[in-house]
């Protein structure tokens, strides 16, 4: 399995309050409440929600369904969206 292209812009912190599953990560302003605006970066990282792994979302609920590479061409799409918000 190849690694996940993230180039880490942050859009998908900064847009928590679009997903059901990420809503909890709000801070009320759709920002998840790990993200720095400063940094532009997540201040847990190492420790992030399993919604934040995408290699791990990809093996516990996709990986009967997709392959990776499928997987990874979808989320792409979905960040090159949000990216755009």
């Amino acid at each position: 399995m190849t690694v996940f292209p993230c180039n880490r812009c942050g859009a998908c912190c900064r847009n928590v309050h679009l997903a059901a599953e990420t809503q909890f990560l709000d801070r009320g302003d759709g920002c998840c409440q790990h993200y720095d605006d400063n940094s532009k970066q997540c201040t847990i990282y190492a420790d992030r929600p399993s919604i934040c792994r995408v290699d791990e979302q990809y093996i516990i609920n996709y990986q009967s369904l997709l392959t990776w590479e499928s997987f990874v061409e979808i989320n792409v799409k979905a960040c090159n969206q949000l990216k755009l918000l």
